[in-house]
């Protein structure tokens, strides 16, 4: 799951374009239910410099209602087929063995899985035995209830245990620990607070000894560092700076990739922190 660039080698930083295919996510919810909408900025995200189009079919805002299997099928399905005849490399995002196996059947290479295989005890199979990489993110329950659960002792210690499990499972389920990225799970049984420590404390997880994808993009907490003086939380649409600037500090921090709605915009700030020689982000400060 590494990328290699032309400066001797390092690593260049992956970003995922975020495609949600569906009425009522938090951001974009039905800009792109239609299937030629849909195509069009997949092929654009990727003309951007998305090295991952992520295409979702179900919602995972806090409080989203779940739809069945059919219906998330029949939503990624087709924009699955027409960006593969397009080139354009895919994850799906989503937690039912059965919509990855037909997504990957469909042209998508990657598994995106919100749940860290929590959701669906078949998913570790159909991973296993496609042998494609596996996005696996902290996840404590369905979108109705997660933010119930946003309780630890020290969130930043409590995922990285839970995100361990998460990789003993798949190891023992025969996926190779080649195929596995972890996710921290920005948002989900997470508040504010919880957020802005695990972007301050990156390298705790990342101690694992895995590729680490965040995504913090336009999520409901950098609307509320940016709320206005009445609390009124800054709009998605606002939110862009804001995601950029914390996708730069994660990438600085030693994650393997970026997940955005934003794609030129993280690219072109992702080119800029390339340029100036890659520094590190060392003890809460970027050192050069």
């Amino acid at each position: 799951m590494s990328e290699s660039g032309e400066d001797g080698g390092l690593r260049s930083p992956v970003v995922v374009g975020v495609l949600n295919v569906t009425p009522d996510s938090f951001s974009d919810g039905g800009r792109y239910a239609d299937l030629d909408a849909a195509v069009r900025h997949g092929v654009r995200m990727y003309s951007d410099g998305a090295q991952l189009v992520d295409v979702g079919g179900e919602s995972t805002r806090p409080g989203a209602d779940r739809v069945d299997a059919e219906t998330e099928a029949a939503r990624v399905l087709p924009v699955i087929r027409e960006l593969a005849a397009r080139g354009v490399p895919m994850s799906v995002d989503t937690y039912r063995a059965s919509v990855a196996a037909a997504a990957l059947a469909a042209g998508a290479t990657v598994v995106n899985d919100v749940s860290g295989g929590l959701a669906d005890p078949d998913m570790a199979k159909v991973v296993a035995e496609a042998g494609c990489p596996w996005i696996l993110m902290h996840w404590r329950a369905h979108a109705k209830r997660m933010q119930e659960l946003a309780r630890y002792t020290d969130v930043v210690t409590d995922v990285r245990a839970e995100l361990a499990q998460r990789v003993e499972d798949a190891l023992a389920a025969g996926v190779a620990a080649d195929r596995i990225v972890l996710d921290p799970g920005l948002g989900f049984a997470k508040r504010p607070a919880d957020n802005w420590q695990l972007t301050a404390r990156l390298p705790e997880l990342l101690a694992l000894g895995y590729p680490l994808l965040f995504g913090a993009s336009r999520k409901s907490y950098l609307g509320a560092l940016l709320a206005e003086p009445d609390g009124t939380p800054r709009p998605t649409e606002g939110r862009t700076a804001a995601t950029i600037a914390t996708s730069v500090l994660a990438i600085a921090a030693g994650a393997w990739g970026v997940r955005v709605h934003d794609v030129r915009e993280t690219v072109d700030a992702l080119a800029v922190w390339v340029a100036s020689g890659r520094p590190r982000l060392v003890t809460g400060e970027v050192a050069g």
